[in-house]
């Protein structure tokens, strides 16, 4: 069985990755989350009404053991299953000016988005080595690109996954794994629902934030063998508000 594993998958661009990546592949889609059983249920409920299979798996990200109790026990009950895909899509904000950000803030995004990538990519990557095959799409953000105020530790951990995929993609290469960014600007989900739409979209070139499943097309097609001669790339998806 080949699976394609979405972190951060049961809501907004993480619920768009698992159901397109579903309609367009054959894999098993396995849905991560942290605390939000029903929502990565629902998730599963669509990749199924979909016509494919899926199931959820529950760890936080941020935590190395339990990301690595997670993926072993998944692995020792699916014996010939290989994770051909991962879509590290776990992320935190916690938004505030850095001369008033408390330590926690820092820490805590860091740890989700740029920890988090290296606890569950670095566990998979020696199965997708000796696979000799391998998609790793890394969801960063127009913060982590060119930076966005109130956002410090949300950038400075997007900024860093930017440069860990352009390093690994050289690494791997050659076993035909490749890694690229993906980075959103605003988009309509949980993430951005508290900002001023109205007021920001003048901002943005094309008039509006961006949908979930744009961003989801974009992942599917870089899952795809479509896409093998792209690597180290980061794609900005953003309606021209930066590139």
């Amino acid at each position: 069985m080949k699976c394609a594993l979405v972190t951060g998958g049961s809501r907004g661009i993480g619920k768009a990755i698992c159901k397109k990546l579903a309609e367009d592949s054959d894999y098993h889609i396995l849905i991560n989350y942290n605390s939000n059983k029903e929502a990565a249920l629902d998730t599963l409920k669509q990749v199924e009404e979909l016509g494919n299979t899926g199931e959820i798996i529950q760890f936080d990200v941020a935590n190395a053991d339990a990301v690595k109790n997670a993926l072993d026990t998944w692995i020792d009950a699916n014996e010939g299953s290989i994770i051909e895909v991962l879509v590290n899509n776990a992320g935190i904000t916690k938004d505030g000016l850095f001369m008033w950000m408390p330590a926690e803030d820092w820490h805590s995004v860091i740890n989700t988005s740029l920890n988090g990538f290296y606890n569950v990519t670095n566990h998979l990557i020696q199965k997708m080595l000796s696979n000799r095959y391998g998609r790793i799409i890394n969801m960063v953000s127009v913060s982590g690109v060119k930076g966005t105020p109130g956002q410090t530790n949300y950038s400075a951990a997007k900024g860093a996954i930017v440069a860990a995929t352009k390093a690994l993609a050289q690494e791997v290469a050659k076993r035909k794994i490749t890694v690229n960014a993906v980075a959103p600007g605003f988009i309509n989900s949980d993430m951005t629902a508290e900002l001023d739409e109205k007021e920001l979209k003048r901002m943005i070139p094309v008039n509006r934030f961006g949908e979930a499943e744009e961003v989801a097309d974009l992942v599917s097609f870089l899952a795809s063998k479509k896409s093998s001669y792209i690597t180290g790339e980061v794609i900005n998806i953003n309606g021209g508000i930066y590139s």
